[in-house]
């Protein structure tokens, strides 16, 4: 099976994130060791982020040229940085360039039934370009845009971190991108600090 003439649906396997897709694709720029550090070095890792996000591509037989996924995926990936940061910001979106994007895709809904006989919709995706491969990550990202509650999108208060998450959280206090690494990290700091002043 090829990427090229291929088609996918969107509901091929589950979303493995906890974030949605589109925090999770800003956050494959983590900070390591103070310095910034992309996960996505080939086009491989772009469709293994894909699989992940339950947007599976096949990856035999490409006809696609090396390295086009993975410098469609980054100018992607940063579109969508700009558009979530200036939203976060209540700025004014330049909409553009993601448009123009979304204009590369090609999909068409399908109906579908299940071994119980229930009928659903499919949203399938043509895989010829880079561009029809990412087309699930773009609409993904517009809708998230628009839908959003941006007053829990937030980025992790840790100041060796730049994740981005979505506080789902009863209370809506999350701070951290994990309570496990950062916030773990804050508390252990913050304990360090009081031993210091009481000693």
């Amino acid at each position: 099976m090829s990427i090229s003439g291929q088609e996918s649906a969107l509901h091929d396997q589950p979303n493995t994130f906890t974030e949605p897709p589109t925090l999770q694709i800003l956050n494959t720029v983590p900070l390591v060791d103070g310095e910034l550090v992309d996960s996505l070095q080939s086009d491989s890792d772009v469709l293994q982020w894909l699989a992940q996000a339950g947007w599976p591509v096949a990856k035999e037989s490409s006809n696609l040229r090396p390295s086009t996924l993975l410098n469609a995926a980054r100018k992607l990936r940063e579109m969508i940085r700009t558009l979530v940061e200036r939203r976060k910001a209540e700025k004014r979106l330049d909409v553009s360039t993601l448009n123009e994007f979304l204009s590369e895709s090609r999909s068409y809904l399908e109906l579908a039934t299940d071994k119980s006989g229930s009928t659903h919709l499919t949203r399938r995706w043509k895989r010829r370009t880079p561009e029809e491969v990412l087309a699930p990550l773009a609409e993904a990202a517009a809708d998230f845009l628009v839908t959003a509650n941006f007053d829990l999108v937030r980025p992790c208060e840790s100041e060796d971190c730049v994740l981005w998450f979505y506080d789902q959280t009863k209370s809506h206090r999350r701070r951290w991108c994990s309570m496990a690494t950062c916030g773990n990290r804050h508390k252990v700091a913050a304990f360090r600090k009081r031993q210091q002043s009481t000693a």
